[in-house]
């Protein structure tokens, strides 16, 4: 694993990327907002802006302190086969092999109720080769049995977790099953509690539970999803999962959109690496500006696309649309919030026909990404629903831009669901039969988006 030194603190850039210009009457603006921080992570560090006070969170010298709550699936159908139960274990015991040391964490095992089997009575355990072995000791022990009940796991990981004094909160869900022993609803509070206290990846093994399920958990809390098909994976993935943990270096950084008088906010999105819709998460953040959650940063890049309507103007005239700011949030010893870059959005009204009516190549890029997985979601929707003229539609349109964005996972993916006879027209036919896994994966996967060429 990398080595993350004290002193190794990112620092952050926006750029935007748009077609600025307008026709006469022309209202709606749309920017690729282009996030990237370096200097964390594996690179070696430089400083925030305003963060050179000793002691401050973010201050060089001081390596950001993490909680990590892994939650384990160990309800009945964890049994079928037996060596599913044998991969999580082992899956997470690698995990916990993967922390760092210092790293606050626990062990939940998931039932339809939920239990911190390590360390135990509500505490957190700090990682070093004594804890490690312990927990590892402990998951052995683990057995299966009882329902699923995923909402009072997330409940606890958030006990556990908000009773750390830490930068970083993260947890790691591990399910094969449908969530059936608590209501809809009883999900839906426990994820809207916990959004914006801690972020969680979200795993599926095997092919018995809900995709909606899943990627509605790491939607909600900022983190990943995906299908571990074959339990064998697990390790690997998971060991991935932690390494991705352990990189984090900075926490509840804010995508803050300031608009002036009369600018009108359609929507803001994450579209790479996946399509996220951010809109109806904004908080407000004084006079006509809005935060945006993203959750916590190591070394990356992110895309956010950022769509607005502006007041009509006169051919000349020019405006800012909105300010996009990335923000840090004041510190729990009262340090205040810090900008750590920002970036403009403009309008321009022109008469030149050619100016107005070019489309910026990365607004179009992701307009088709956004519009690929919708419509595999459509797809798959349509063809479990019966309708399968609107399925064999919807699956070749995703086809079809697929190949036209040269996204070939998400067109490899496709080509287990539907027979394609032409991926630059989307015709294709629909397969007889679609192995199950083959057909969550790509649902699972339908908001992996590829990174435009800049």
């Amino acid at each position: 694993m990398a080595n993350f030194s004290k002193s190794n603190v990112p620092q952050f850039s926006v750029e935007v990327y748009q077609n600025a210009y307008l026709p006469e009457g022309g209202r709606e603006v749309n920017a690729i907002v282009t996030v990237t921080s370096t200097g964390g992570g594996t690179t070696g560090g430089v400083p925030l802006p305003g963060a050179a006070t000793p002691g401050h969170p973010h201050a060089p010298g001081r390596a950001p302190d993490a909680a990590v709550v892994l939650m384990v699936d160990c309800s009945g159908s964890m049994d079928y086969p037996p060596t599913k139960m044998r991969n999580a274990r082992d899956a997470t015991a690698a995990a916990i092999e993967t922390l760092r040391d210092g790293t606050r964490f626990a062990v939940v095992a998931g039932t339809h109720v939920a239990k911190d089997v390590y360390p135990g009575n509500g505490q957190l355990a700090t990682a070093d080769p004594r804890t490690k072995a312990q927990a590892k000791e402990a998951l052995r022990r683990l057995s299966a049995g009882g329902g699923t009940a995923i909402g009072t796991w997330l409940r606890l990981a958030d006990r556990l977790l908000g009773a750390a004094d830490v930068d970083i909160r993260h947890g790691i869900v591990l399910t094969d099953g449908r969530n059936e022993h608590e209501a809809p609803e009883d999900l839906r509070a426990a994820l809207e509690s916990c959004a914006g206290r801690f972020t969680c990846d979200a795993r599926g093994v095997g092919t018995d539970w809900e995709v909606k399920e899943v990627t509605g958990i790491a939607s909600a809390l900022l983190g990943t999803a995906d299908i571990v098909a074959d339990p064998t994976g697990l390790t690997a993935d998971f060991t991935r999962m932690m390494e991705n943990a352990m990189g984090k270096e900075v926490a509840d950084v804010a995508l803050r959109l300031w608009t002036p008088v009369g600018v009108e906010i359609m929507f803001v999105k994450q579209v790479a690496p996946t399509v996220t819709d951010l809109t109806g998460r904004r908080t407000e953040a004084g006079p006509r500006a809005g935060d945006y959650p993203t959750g916590s940063w190591g070394d990356e890049s992110r895309d956010y696309h950022v769509c607005v309507r502006v007041p009509e103007a006169g051919i000349g005239q020019e405006m800012l649309a909105a300010r996009v700011s990335l923000i840090l949030p004041p510190a729990s010893d009262g340090s205040p919030a810090q900008t750590l870059s920002q970036g403009l959005v403009r309008a321009v009204w022109t008469d030149d026909m050619a100016a107005s009516t070019s489309i910026n190549p990365q607004v179009a890029h992701y307009t088709g990404q956004a519009e690929l997985a919708q419509v595999i979601q459509q797809g798959l929707d349509a063809r479990k629903s019966g309708d399968f003229d609107g399925a064999t539609a919807k699956l070749g349109r995703a086809v079809q831009l697929a190949s036209a964005s040269g996204n070939a996972d998400t067109a490899k993916l496709l080509s287990k669901v539907v027979d394609v006879v032409d991926a630059a027209t989307g015709t294709v036919r629909l397969k007889a039969r679609v192995a199950e896994a083959d057909e969550m994966t790509l649902e699972t996967r339908s908001t992996k988006t590829v990174r435009v060429k800049k």
